[in-house]
């Protein structure tokens, strides 16, 4: 009768050792027999052969045959170390200059086990330098004392997000999508999070201090396993302008944006950063996930809005999971979608063009065409892996009447090696593709040490056409084979868990959309009307309660506006916070001014207005959604929404201030220029000093009047900023995009700092280095004694680990 298990909030609750098991280190050796002296006496990495692969790909013609030794052997390489820097970091400009000046120069020619590399470099092709490579791979950054320091580097600043640990490859995609501030974009496959978290820098790059953009990102994933990875990798970004939603891509809810991106591969390109695949990599693995990329296409594309962009890209090198997909969308879409030439974008990049022609492998046979397709094999075998599509309707009679379950004529097993015999005519021609598949993008490990990666951009120039048959419940005999045999693939690649395990792979990218619909009932349109991949209803994944009667209400037609409560199971309801008392109460006690809205753009996770631990700030364009989301009966299920602005007090002396609420650090740089209360400016040594001591009593500052006025702050939340030199004690505080501030507790007789040690020590770094620069001052100037030696805190501890106790706000009571 215990509490654990599986029910209540600890389900929703993520766990540490959920993002330790995403980021196994694959190519150290698994720790079976740690006891067994001779089986670990010595690390091992995992065999990196497979001869169906070398088949496979060969056969496929890849790369030329000159090129398959190059190929092959950068392929069994561990991948180089690359990052990305936060373009919407406030000290972005510091970490490229630190890049630059200090390890780009420190890390010149160092040898690493006896060879010598380059060290650091910046990826020549992204722009502004703010994309880096390292030529270490993750295990020598770990182990070799040499780069100790830089490896501590990218670790701190990872994590507090002023970088992005990203495979290279995946930085390209959302280049390729041109976001604006003001799109509205979806990320149809996000986890882990890497490209969703590139999108909103771009989306955050231009804005103001104290302003945000007009657009936002709808970031979405199948697993809850892995939204909970997204949500901790986002939530470096600190944004207002995301919602994180938990579904299916091929069935996600109606709405219109400007920009999407569709990503689910099987992964063959990341072989070098996961070199487990190798012994599970097989070609059945691209076959099997065909139909459900189609699928997942063919929904961004009918959520696209006209004149919008869809970039679809694998991690996979398989021309099945990618050049045929690329084909069976222009295919179905006619005229309405066009595949956009960017060959003269980052020039830089080095590229090939998309095949032209390719083969089918199945049950150890090359196909060349679908009529080479055994009749029995054509459950398995779609039109729409080929160069052509051709569909079974030019086959002859009596191979269309083998359906789903039937046997061959010779009484094999249609999935045994001895039912398959080859087509009678094994010379038939290789087909060659119709469409512009060249203008696609390939890029392949060798040309520039990166893993492999495809990437389609894609142009909705108009409404896509109706579709003439509805799947309304045919018999299986009058169905196409393509339909029936995506329907059997779909099953089975469903079932298959991790579909998509590319760390950084995920695409993302919606319109810019003026407006988002989320809609119950939407336009004819061929792609959201009728997909003959649709897996019929026998053959779909096993739905959540919640999830089948969602559906029983779409059926119905009927809109109800939901207030309180959430509809699915599992996940805490988005509740908009109107406590009016409350609100007023925040906005006295901090001075906020009222150009800075906040009545209709806070929510809580929490039905209960009394019992609110936190509160969240939303964009406008966020908030459209919600509203829209509520109107049409909360079709989207939302994990994650808003920036964390306030945290109620739960110390027995924050209970005892005049507003239960402080100011999180995560919200302080949006609300920081609409502060007039319970704020001041610091010297750079006392503002120092605090993050150095954590705790300083008012007497001991250096500045006796900034200590005086810090003891006159009401008891509760307080805000520190950074004086530049050019701020005078008595003028209003001015916040630009270099403002440095940071929040505090003012205690009765201290100032605590209330952010975490991480942030503290990065925050020091860089200020020491801004102080050094300008006055070359030491770090250890003008420090009072009784400062040093007593640095016992005065508040609970509860105030001042606030982030580290609260990692992940996702689907949680507040």
């Amino acid at each position: 009768m215990g509490g654990g298990g599986r029910g209540g909030r600890n389900r929703a609750r993520t766990q540490r050792k959920h993002f330790k098991e995403n980021r196994e280190n694959v190519w150290k050796r698994s720790k079976h027999d740690s006891s067994d002296s001779n089986t670990n006496s010595g690390w091992e990495p995992f065999a990196t052969q497979n001869s169906a692969f070398d088949e496979y790909y060969k056969g496929q013609g890849i790369v030329s045959p000159e090129e398959w030794e190059a190929f092959d052997s950068v392929i069994r390489k561990p991948l180089p170390a690359a990052f990305r820097v936060n373009s919407s970091s406030q000290f972005c400009a510091d970490i490229i200059s630190q890049l630059e000046n200090d390890f780009m120069k420190s890390l010149q020619t160092e040898a690493i086990d006896g060879v010598e590399v380059e060290g650091i470099r910046p990826l020549p092709w992204y722009p502004e330098n703010l994309a880096w490579q390292s030529n270490y791979s993750r295990m020598q950054l770990r182990k070799n004392q040499t780069l100790e320091r830089f490896h501590e580097f990218l670790k701190q600043e990872n994590e507090i997000g002023n970088i992005t640990r990203q495979e290279a490859v995946s930085m390209v995609p959302p280049l390729f999508l041109d976001v604006s501030p003001d799109h509205f974009v979806l990320d149809m496959c996000a986890a882990p999070g890497s490209k969703t978290f590139q999108l909103l820098e771009i989306i955050h790059r231009s804005t103001k201090p104290g302003t945000l953009p007009g657009g936002m990102v709808v970031a979405n994933d199948v697993d809850s396993q892995r939204c909970n990875l997204l949500i901790h990798q986002t939530k470096r970004m600190c944004t207002a302008n995301l919602i994180v939603t938990n579904h299916e891509a091929q069935h996600f809810p109606g709405c219109r944006l400007n920009k999407s991106s569709s990503d689910s591969s099987e992964i063959d390109g990341t072989l070098r950063k996961a070199p487990d695949i190798w012994r599970k990599w097989n070609v059945g693995m691209g076959n099997g996930i065909h139909c459900l990329q189609v699928q997942i296409a063919m929904r961004g594309i009918s959520l696209l809005k006209v004149g919008g962009r869809m970039v679809y890209s694998t991690c996979s090198m398989n021309p099945v999971e990618n050049e045929a997909v690329v084909a069976e969308i222009l295919q179905r879409c006619g005229g309405s979608v066009e595949l956009v030439d960017v060959s003269s974008e980052l020039p830089q990049l080095v590229r090939r063009p998309g095949l032209k022609k390719w083969k089918v492998r199945d049950k150890g046979m090359w196909l060349a065409s679908y009529k080479d397709v055994p009749k029995f094999r054509r459950v398995g075998i779609v039109p729409s892996m080929f160069p052509s599509g051709q569909s079974a309707i030019d086959t002859t009679d009596d191979e269309q009447d083998i359906g789903l379950g039937e046997k061959p004529e010779n009484g094999g097993d249609i999935n045994s090696e001895n039912g398959i015999q080859p087509p009678e005519n094994s010379e038939t021609l290789e087909e060659v593709a119709h469409h512009p598949l060249e203008r696609c993008i390939r890029i392949v490990p060798h040309d520039q040490n990166t893993g492999a990666f495809f990437i389609a951009v894609l142009h909705k120039l108009s409404p896509t056409p109706a579709i003439q048959e509805k799947p309304v419940n045919l018999p299986t005999n009058m169905r196409s084979n393509n339909e029936k045999g995506c329907e059997k693939l779909s099953n089975e690649v469903i079932a298959s868990p991790n579909v998509n395990q590319e760390d950084d792979t995920d695409e993302k990218f919606p319109e810019a959309a003026s407006a988002t619909n989320l809609v119950q009932n939407e336009p004819n349109e061929a792609v959201s009307e009728h997909d003959p991949c649709q897996p019929c209803e026998e053959n779909k994944p096993e739905e959540a309660p919640a999830d089948k009667e969602n559906d029983l209400k779409k059926a119905g037609g009927k809109r109800k506006l939901q207030i309180q409560g959430s509809r699915w199971k599992g996940v805490d309801p988005v509740v908009f916070f109107k406590d009016e008392t409350t609100t007023n109460s925040i906005k006295t006690f901090y001075g906020i001014d009222d150009s800075f809205v906040l009545n209709g753009q806070l929510v809580t996770r929490n039905s209960d207005s009394k019992h609110v631990k936190r509160i969240y700030y939303i964009s406008k364009s966020v908030k459209d959604v919600l509203e829209l989301n509520l109107l049409v009966g909360q079709q989207l299920k939302i994990t994650s929404v808003g920036l964390k602005m306030f945290e109620r007090q739960t110390s027995k002396e924050g209970t005892s201030t005049s507003c239960a609420f402080r100011i999180s650090s995560e919200g302080l740089p949006l609300l920081l220029p609409y502060i007039t209360k319970q704020i001041l400016c610091a010297s750079p040594v006392d503002f120092k000093h605090l993050l150095q001591y954590k705790t300083i009593r008012y007497a001991d500052f250096v500045d006796a009047e900034f200590g005086e006025k810090a003891s006159k702050l009401m008891l509760g939340c307080c805000v520190v900023v950074l004086n530049k030199g050019t701020q005078a004690s008595a003028d209003p505080i001015q916040v630009d995009a270099a403002t440095i501030a940071i929040g505090c507790w003012k205690g009765r007789a201290s100032l605590t700092v209330m952010v975490t040690a991480i942030e503290c020590q990065e925050m020091l770094e860089r200020l020491l280095i801004r102080l050094e620069g300008v006055n070359g001052t030491s770090s250890q100037e003008n420090v009072p004694t009784d400062v040093a030696n007593e640095v016992e805190l005065e508040e609970p501890n509860d105030v001042l680990e606030m982030d580290d106790r609260e990692t992940l706000e996702i689907a949680t009571a507040d």
